[in-house]
């Protein structure tokens, strides 16, 4: 298979290129490195990444940024960065690259486990998480061609673990390479309309 990875260079993203890598022809894309330069939030920016890949039979997203802060803290702005990366950013990589995935091809968002273990500081990387994981659902009804969607929604990652652990006391981490399998699993599989979940 040819794959498009998205955010190829970040913790999950590089453990997903060693695994898929070993058995696919993988492109990596990135806003600042990678095959091709590609920011999530710039429809135009996603439009030319899929001209410059070229045929696809899967696409990987393991990107999106939401705010961490408090609540009490949190305006409709703040709100906003997750909607408009993480959320719209995954969901025009699907609606811009329909048309570039091949028939059964796929698409494989990545969640996270906020969507089912709320945190202080995490109101939006909850919201952003299920809203994701909802609209893999949804859309896995009505892919064309036997497109195929689905997500990935790891546990909080081993290797950032240091950087993460004040938000994530008493979580139990999931190391990256074990996180990519389900990414493996997604691609590599039959499945449409799953969350894989890691933990």
């Amino acid at each position: 298979m040819r794959i498009l990875i998205v955010g190829a260079s970040g913790t999950i993203g590089r453990a997903v290129k060693a695994e898929l890598g070993q058995r696919h022809e993988v492109l990596t894309a990135g806003r600042n490195s990678g095959d091709i330069r590609l920011d999530i939030t710039d429809g135009e920016s996603i439009r030319a990444a899929y001209a410059d890949a070229g045929p696809l039979d899967a696409v990987v997203s393991t990107t999106g940024t939401v705010r961490f802060a408090p609540f009490a803290e949190l305006d409709s702005a703040g709100y906003e960065v997750g909607l408009r990366d993480k959320l719209m950013g995954q969901v025009n990589l699907v609606l811009i690259g329909r048309d570039s995935i091949s028939d059964g091809g796929s698409f494989t968002l990545t969640t996270g486990v906020l969507d089912r273990e709320p945190i202080v500081a995490g109101s939006s990387a909850s919201m952003v998480n299920g809203a994701v994981n909802a609209f893999v659902r949804a859309a896995a009804i009505e892919m064309p061609r036997r497109q195929r969607i689905n997500a990935v929604s790891p546990g909080v990652i081993q290797e950032a673990m240091e950087a993460y652990a004040p938000y994530f006391r008493g979580f139990e981490s999931v190391p990256a390479a074990r996180a990519a399998l389900a990414y493996s699993k997604s691609v590599e599989g039959a499945r449409t309309g799953t969350v894989f979940r890691v933990e």
